[in-house]
């Protein structure tokens, strides 16, 4: 492969480390590295998920993110908290002005609420080398706020990412160039380890006797595209480390665009009825941002897990309609007659749904036998723009006030999650 071509910019992808548990530890005065400190999303729930475990907490007690609130032991060192949303985000917005103290505010992009990406293109008079305006910005922030971070650095966004997740979350710093990739990406095992290889497509590039980063770099491209379409363009040239994308635009291609949402329950659902109630909520959600962002998709996907008593694995199934929508009302349906096809019956404890295969909203095309199409597409956008105006619970569909409901009380969170 040729690089002489490539992007190659300073870029630097900085992660906080254990975010929600660090802040909650600096409110409390407690020193995240020494502590076992947990944010758990709500103490009454048994079956809550852990959001943040410190270093502490994982190791000597094997608590990590994504555990269960029944997981953790009794004992006196550990320190729980519930999560402050609000707070969570304020610091992260004031993190980010702290970097804007080195770079200007057009080359930080804030990926997720503790990572982003920042070009250090052009500090070297002010701050010296990337590597060490990088490392001064991570003194800065433990300094200001006793939050330790990673940073990994490369010529690309995805370089610096992959640098970040493969190497600098255990040694703290790493840089890596071009020429790193055959040697420290190639050999990466399994596939899911790498950023943006989900565990299905992993199955899928094993099925064809792909097992290692290196392995799919060394596959004939025109094999994954034609396998793939468009993912398949992707997964060879992100296996060769080359990412075209500007800072600020997303790392995947509209080929992979979809809308979706992920609900944990707050308690066990045992009938389809209560299971339906959530699902349209939830299709009503995912539609809005659908219509909002002017896309209509032809494929809906939707997935189940089951309480842990639960004797039977959940499913995740899609269909694909023959005419694109963004109608509310479609995709519950469609979700509901996967949910007929696949509900074993046991106790439901977390839900999904999906839209994808996406074009743009003017591409529709009417249906001569549908009379009644043009007056059920003005009721969504309706419906979306009272809530823009009046807030997210000021017209709501009947069965959110049954006992099923959860959209009352979701309004109330933030990111899912206690303000």
């Amino acid at each position: 492969m040729n690089y002489e071509s490539m992007p190659n910019r300073p870029i630097m992808c900085i992660d906080m480390k254990c975010f929600y548990a660090s802040i909650v530890a600096m409110l409390h005065g407690l020193d995240v590295l020494k502590t076992p400190v947990a944010v758990v999303a709500n103490f009454n729930q048994p079956g809550s998920v852990v959001l943040a475990a410190s270093p502490l907490m994982k190791e000597k007690f094997s608590i990590k993110t994504g555990s269960r609130r029944y997981e953790i032991p009794k004992h006196p060192d550990i320190r729980l908290f519930e999560p402050k949303m609000s707070f969570f985000i304020q610091m992260s917005m004031t993190i980010t002005k702290l970097i804007s103290n080195y770079v200007p505010v057009d080359a930080i992009h804030v990926y997720s609420v503790d990572e982003s990406f920042v070009d250090l293109t052009g500090t070297e008079k002010l701050w010296g080398s990337p590597e060490e305006a990088a490392k001064e910005i991570q003194k800065a922030i433990l300094d200001q706020f006793n939050i330790p971070s990673a940073v990994g650095m490369g010529p690309n966004m995805l370089i610096a990412k992959l640098a970040l997740d493969l190497e600098a979350k255990k040694t703290g710093f790493a840089k890596w160039t071009y020429e790193d990739i055959p040697k420290k990406l190639w050999p990466v095992r399994p596939l899911s380890k790498m950023w943006g290889i989900g565990k299905r497509m992993e199955a899928n590039l094993n099925a064809i006797g792909i097992q290692t980063v290196g392995g799919l770099a060394n596959t004939d491209l025109k094999e994954l595209e034609k396998r793939f379409g468009v993912m398949g363009n992707q997964l060879y040239y992100h296996a060769w480390g080359i990412d075209l994308s500007k800072l600020g635009e997303p790392l995947i291609t509209n080929g992979a665009l979809s809308f979706g949402k992920g609900q944990m329950l707050m308690r066990d659902y045992h009938t389809r009825k209560e299971i339906s109630v959530v699902l349209l909520e939830m299709c009503e959600d995912v539609m809005k941002r659908t219509r909002d962002a002017g896309y209509v998709g032809r494929t809906i996907s939707m997935g189940l897990s089951y309480s842990r008593n639960a004797m039977t694995k959940g499913f995740h199934r899609s269909k694909t309609i023959e005419v694109p929508t963004s109608e509310t009302l479609v995709m519950y349906r469609t979700c509901i007659e996967l949910l007929d096809e696949h509900f074993a019956g046991e106790p439901a404890r977390q839900l999904s749904v999906r839209i994808s295969n996406l074009e743009r909203e003017h591409s529709i095309q009417l249906d001569l036998f549908d009379d009644r199409k043009p007056q059920r597409q003005i009721i969504g956008p309706t419906m979306d723009a009272i809530r823009n105006r009046f807030g997210a619970t000021s017209i709501l569909r009947a069965v959110s006030f049954t006992k099923a409901g959860t959209a009352i009380n979701r309004d109330r969170l933030v990111g899912g999650h206690l303000a």
